[in-house]
């Protein structure tokens, strides 16, 4: 039974345009065929699952995460990875981005050896499609949770070591106003590494210059980045405002009802369009588990953050410290509050993200040929099925 096609029925398909009743076909791992409709299909040599009239959508891919389950990748331990990921897969997750916090240098470069040594693809688990640095190169002032004494310029010493460690870093996130950011620019999309805008204080003029020289999306929209502000009493508009300004660049929203209100959740949705909107956890690894006190970052060098409220703090409660978000939660809360189309908001969780960091041509969508990730859920997005990689898990 094992090696025979599996027919998925009785479902309604979630494309990145509509939602249509139909089946899907799945062969060694990939989508063989989607077909709309009810149609007569001999399924004599084919494993049948009855979908029972819910959902049928791509998996989810959360391209900034720090950890789930007590886990962090900052932990750096395989068996921390595992916890992390297979916590996110509960939660529909099927394809992940592990994410640093700050750190010293000589942290930095032990977490990106031990990060080329774990595998990226394991049976039962999502897969790893690459590492992406959220600093050390952010403005002190929109430092938010990360660790002051750790934030630096970005150094040429320092991150051309870091390219030459590993191959696996896809994306890095900085604050392109800092001395230094427009040659470490030109280094990322030299190798073709997503560069992000992050812990920025930037002005709206400065981000449209860093978007021209290749910076592609802002991370955590709102969080920890300028907004309009006044110098010498003229209105100067931030990087927020370049998010909106910019149709191109893809925002990265935490839609977990506490980081953004339901009226910026819809204000997002109104301007940008959903295939530039990407709903990313930033889970820390409190994702998952009760309230209580927990280290943001690694065990042995993290802060303290306190979980109450369905979101995560500093200590003393002056800044969100990360979230305690999973990808079906922001999937409900943004469909929830925004009343936008379904469709679009599980784009937001799958093809756009996708998108940002190049793998739309085997993830994202239920399409012909493409990676069979597959969920299967109900009205308020609770997971009743998923699928790795063509593998019911």
């Amino acid at each position: 039974m094992k090696n025979l096609p599996i027919l998925i029925r009785n479902v309604k398909i979630i494309f990145p345009t509509s939602i249509l009743p139909g089946t899907v076909i799945v062969e060694d791992g990939k989508i063989k065929d989607v077909i709309c409709g009810n149609p007569q299909i001999d399924v004599e040599q084919m494993q049948v699952v009855d979908g029972e009239e819910n959902y049928l959508s791509p998996g989810f891919i959360d391209v900034h995460t720090h950890g789930a389950g007590n886990a962090d990748f900052m932990d750096a331990t395989e068996t921390a990875v595992q916890t992390a990921i297979k916590m996110h897969l509960q939660h529909g997750t099927t394809s992940i981005v592990p994410t640093t916090l700050t750190s010293t240098k000589e942290s930095l470069m032990e977490f990106l050896k031990f990060f080329n040594s774990i595998p990226l693809v394991s049976e039962g688990y999502p897969e790893i499609l690459g590492l992406h640095l959220e600093g050390p190169y952010f403005s002190e002032k929109q430092r938010g949770a990360q660790d002051k004494k750790y934030l630096r310029n970005p150094e040429a010493e320092e991150y051309m070591e870091a390219f030459k460690i590993s191959n696996r870093i896809i994306r890095w996130s900085f604050a392109v106003e800092l001395p230094g950011s427009e040659e470490f620019l030109k280094q990322l999309k030299q190798r073709n590494i997503v560069a992000s805008l992050a812990h920025s204080d930037a002005d709206c003029r400065t981000v449209m210059r860093a978007y021209d020289e290749g910076v592609s999306a802002l991370t955590h929209f709102y969080s920890c980045m300028s907004g309009v502000t006044r110098k010498n009493a003229y209105r100067v508009a931030g990087a927020i405002e370049a998010g909106y300004l910019l149709d191109d660049l893809y925002v990265e929203v935490i839609a977990d009802g506490c980081h953004l209100p339901g009226e910026l959740l819809k204000l997002i949705y109104k301007i940008k369009s959903s295939s530039r909107i990407c709903l990313v956890t930033d889970s820390m690894r409190a994702a998952g588990m009760p309230d209580g006190i927990y280290k943001l970052g690694a065990l042995g060098r993290g802060q303290e953050s306190i979980i109450e409220d369905g979101v995560a703090k500093v200590m003393d409660r002056s800044a969100f410290a990360g979230s305690v978000a999973t990808m079906d939660r922001l999937v409900r809360t943004f469909w929830k509050l925004t009343g936008a189309p379904l469709h679009e908001v599980v784009r937001m969780a799958t093809l756009s993200p996708a998108s940002l960091i190049g793998v739309q041509d085997r993830k994202g969508s239920i399409s012909c040929g493409k990676d069979a990730d597959l969920l299967i859920f109900d009205e308020n997005i609770s997971i009743k099925k998923m699928m790795i990689r063509g593998e019911w898990v």
